[in-house]
């Protein structure tokens, strides 16, 4: 990953820390020339700078998709709601715009594909994935949701990352937690560790 794509990266709006998005781009990288890479959850686009960034390595591409109003902890009110992304016209969330600037900044708007919408209607219209990162809402509904839709779209020796796994529940939220269990009941295996991001390996 370039100098300047790490520092930009940095600076974006957003949930990752920098050592866990390297970690991200190199789990891009291994398995970007065998396909699309997918992530849900875009928010601002700091996560979609480093798997862009790896997508545009192998000459491939990142879908990143979102419907772009926030998840629940994103809503006025709650922890992590940010006054700067509500759209002054309708009073709603929207980080869509924010995401489109990242993308130009970065020098990845042909490498990254923007789509807006959620993310278990667009599975169900959905092929296949060398790898997918789910990072979307954090509630158990919408995670499990996620993980159902998505996880069997990667394909056989493909990734599946996940943010937000703390084992110690005083750390964070369960269902990410969660999802991590299911997919290693389901076959899945460990294949990589930073911080709270977990990569596994489908056989």
């Amino acid at each position: 990953m370039t100098p300047e794509l790490a520092a930009l990266a940095q600076k974006v709006k957003g949930f990752m820390p920098h050592d866990e998005g390297l970690a991200l781009y190199r789990a891009g990288c291994e398995v970007a020339a065998s396909g699309p890479l997918v992530e849900i959850g875009s928010y601002c686009g700091k996560s979609a700078v480093y798997l862009g960034a790896a997508a545009a390595t192998a000459r491939s591409v990142l879908f990143t998709i979102d419907h772009h109003r926030g998840s629940a902890e994103m809503q006025s009110g709650w922890e992590h709601h940010d006054a700067e992304l509500v759209d002054e016209r309708t009073g709603r969330m929207d980080s869509l715009p924010m995401l489109r600037e990242t993308l130009a900044a970065a020098g990845l708007e042909d490498s990254v594909i923007a789509i807006v919408g959620d993310s278990v209607t667009v599975a169900s219209h959905w092929g296949e994935a060398a790898l997918v990162f789910i990072d979307g809402g954090h509630g158990s509904e919408a995670a499990h949701a996620d993980y159902d839709a998505w996880s069997p779209k990667v394909i056989p020796g493909g990734l599946l990352a996940i943010h937000d796994v703390f084992g110690d529940p005083a750390d964070g939220g369960r269902p990410p937690y969660e999802i991590w269990l299911s997919a290693l009941e389901d076959g899945f295996t460990e294949h990589a560790a930073h911080g709270s991001l977990r990569v596994l390996r489908r056989p």
